[in-house]
């Protein structure tokens, strides 16, 4: 059976100040084409169809179209919900879709209940697990503690025991949204957390013959079972070295995997560069960004004048400018913003108590700034859902 695996296609979602819609357009065109050209039997999406619960207009028309242009392939679709999606609003009417081929699966309930589809060589069982937010499902799954690997294990343990009662040679596929242990994040990812604690074990998948993940948006092999497809687009300037792709995968008569990158159209390539105003501006080596979407870092020791105007005479599609004059840590002008770079909110909450105490927060208090933290994304959660 020949799967096309993609996922957190975040329908709606701009690059910075750039609409991408049409680029969205462009890929699901894309995608249609490689779908009926590649002759692939079913298609998997992994989650975040949508870039928020609640979608513009015209990133719902684009769903809509896609729905339609897939259901009259003939060509059977399995889509789960992801972080970013509503599952309520994404699953609406799932039953009825799903007599077109189109099956949404977002409820975690239903983890253990596959679409079955069949090939010459006989079932094959797709398991949707959506997004699994532990404080969400965590009675559902009767787990002592909300954590991510708590809740994706016992997800998976329906899994295998749904399987486990199938006839001997049922081949399996797995879609889950989830940051499984030695994926690599990017900046355009949610951070999904839980006592600090955001990823899993590659192992809680062990037993079924393809686990197709979403929700990190760099194309990965964490296993030669356990993929990541990534996202069809980039969504930060973190992913300036990104090759945009799907899998395709083949699944043997007997499980085996091979697979297949199929890039994914790209509106524009993206630039990073760094330095002094006017070496930027007249640096020949530099010619290659000049059609591209821009990041630009300016280590000039003072503001220049106009930074923007005059980067964009050379350098029209400069997106992101960055100020960041080449000091030492201990120089007093080092900006606010660059000594939280890279640090979690956690971290950030424990300098500050640090810096108004004098010492920072003990073990009993880190558990209680983590724990107000957890409650206070898992309320965002509940909020999402009710709405």
């Amino acid at each position: 059976m020949r799967l096309l695996h993609t996922s957190d296609w975040h329908l709606g979602r701009a690059f910075h100040r750039v609409n991408m819609l049409g680029a969205q357009a462009e890929f699901i065109d894309h995608l249609v084409r490689c779908v009926r050209e590649r002759e692939v039997d079913a298609v998997v999406v992994s989650g975040d169809v949508y870039d928020r619960a609640v979608p513009p207009l015209a990133a719902v028309e684009l769903f809509d179209d896609a729905l339609h242009r897939l259901g009259e392939l003939g060509v059977p679709t399995v889509m789960i919900s992801g972080n970013h999606d509503s599952a309520r609003r994404l699953g609406v009417g799932a039953g009825l879709i799903g007599r077109a081929g189109i099956h949404l699966r977002t409820d975690a309930s239903a983890c253990g209940t596959p679409v079955v589809l069949a090939d010459p060589h006989g079932d094959v069982a797709f398991y949707g697990l959506p997004y699994l937010e532990p404080a969400l499902v965590k009675d559902e799954f009767g787990v002592d503690k909300a954590g991510h690997e708590a809740v994706l294990a016992a997800a998976m343990d329906r899994v295998r025991a749904d399987l486990a009662a199938r006839a001997p040679g049922t081949r399996s596929v797995v879609l889950a949204h989830a940051f499984v242990t030695g994926g690599e994040a990017s900046d355009s990812e949610r951070d999904i957390s839980v006592g600090g604690v955001a990823s899993v074990p590659a192992g809680v998948f062990d037993g079924v013959d393809y686990a197709a993940l979403g929700h990190l948006h760099g194309s990965q092999v964490i296993t030669e079972r356990v993929r990541y497809s990534g996202s069809p687009l980039a969504y930060s300037f973190s992913e300036t070295d990104h090759r945009k792709s799907m899998w395709l995968v083949d699944l043997g008569a007997d499980g085996s995997v091979g697979a297949e990158r199929i890039d994914c159209p790209v509106p524009r390539p993206l630039g990073r560069i760094r330095g002094e105003l006017e070496d930027l501006l007249a640096d020949p080596e530099l010619t290659r960004y000049e059609g591209a979407w821009l990041e630009a870092t300016l280590t000039d020791p003072v503001r220049p004048s106009d930074p923007m105007a005059r980067l964009s005479e050379r350098f029209p599609h400069t997106l992101s400018l960055v100020f960041a004059p080449e000091r030492s840590p201990e120089d007093p002008d080092v900006s606010y913003a660059s000594r939280l770079a890279g640090r979690s909110d956690r971290q950030i909450a424990e300098d500050f108590v640090a810096h108004v105490r004098g010492a920072g927060p003990d073990e009993r208090e880190q558990v209680v700034l983590q724990d107000a933290f957890d409650e206070v994304r898992a309320d965002e959660a509940v909020r999402e859902v009710a709405r």
